[in-house]
């Protein structure tokens, strides 16, 4: 079943590519068959890119050191070549160099991990706030700088995905998440039975979302598109159909989007509310 969603997804990436090109690019969704991590879209992201890099290239060079260091000790040092063995059992530099060099590569693994993990850890400065909510199984989503505007998001159906919307299967949601790009975005995680994990590759963002606790995290997107996540929790037998869809846009379009949403979302105005909507979409 896997298997099929597998190719199912690259079909529609496929047509996505070549109906209409410049709406693939600016789709940021899992590809068949892709290497490496997703194009990084903000700037944590790219900071995140450029550590694997670099943890690339040490644990590179670690390999073919001791793989190049194995085989010579197999030529040179078997029963063959080296029929007596040496005697001798200390070497004061090998041993300086042998604890020191590691110690030297944890440091400089250290410094830039530990910077990227405070630089991801919150904005000092947000320019708007974006509250999400954790349910089994889809995600609320409010905007506290904008009137509380509140909306639920779930998966869309199988049966009602439409390809020619670009809509893709088991990530597309009914309702997107709608955010300005070049925007320092605050967001609060929480979640409201069990728990949940607010991911977004391309963004750089995973965060627990956990029931009587708020975390926080932050994102600024780079360019407009669509962005795609999913929960990274185990939080029960639909985990696997609770997709994030974000929409970037610019700063424009974005207060343009939110005079309709206020609109269409004019019911829901306050987490009460939300709640109880939740808890009746559960028992339908």
């Amino acid at each position: 079943m896997k298997k099929v969603s597998f190719w199912i997804l690259a079909a529609a990436l496929a047509v996505l590519a070549f109906a209409d090109p410049a709406l693939a690019d600016s789709v940021h969704a899992p590809i068949a068959k892709a290497l490496g991590m997703p194009e990084a879209m903000s700037p944590f992201a790219e900071r995140i890119h450029g550590f694997h890099t670099l943890l690339l290239w040490i644990i590179t060079g670690i390999t073919v050191f001791v793989m190049a260091l194995l085989l010579i000790i197999i030529v040179r040092f078997n029963s063959k070549a080296n029929p007596k063995p040496a005697t001798f059992t200390h070497n004061f530099l090998l041993e300086v160099l042998w604890t020191g060099i590691p110690v030297l590569i944890l440091l400089l693994i250290a410094v830039p991990s530990l910077k990227y993990l405070y630089y991801g850890d919150r904005t000092h400065e947000p320019e708007m706030t974006l509250k999400v909510t954790g349910y089994q199984w889809y995600w609320g989503y409010e905007y506290p700088d904008h009137d509380n505007l509140t909306f639920l998001a779930n998966m869309i159906p199988d049966k009602d995905i439409d390809a020619s919307k670009g809509q893709l299967r088991l990530l597309s949601t009914d309702n997107e998440v709608v955010l300005p790009i070049d925007t320092n975005i605050q967001v609060l995680v929480t979640a409201a039975d069990v728990l949940h994990a607010f991911a977004v590759p391309s963004l750089a963002v995973k965060i627990d979302a956990v029931p009587g606790r708020t975390n926080e995290t932050w994102m600024r997107i780079n360019k407009p598109g669509i962005y795609y996540g999913q929960c990274s929790e185990l939080c029960g037998k639909n985990h696997g159909f609770m997709p994030i869809q974000i929409r970037a846009v610019t700063k424009e379009e974005f207060q343009q989007w939110l005079v309709t949403a206020k609109e269409e979302f004019a019911s829901l105005s306050n987490e009460p509310q939300l709640i109880q909507l939740a808890q009746a979409e559960v028992t339908e």
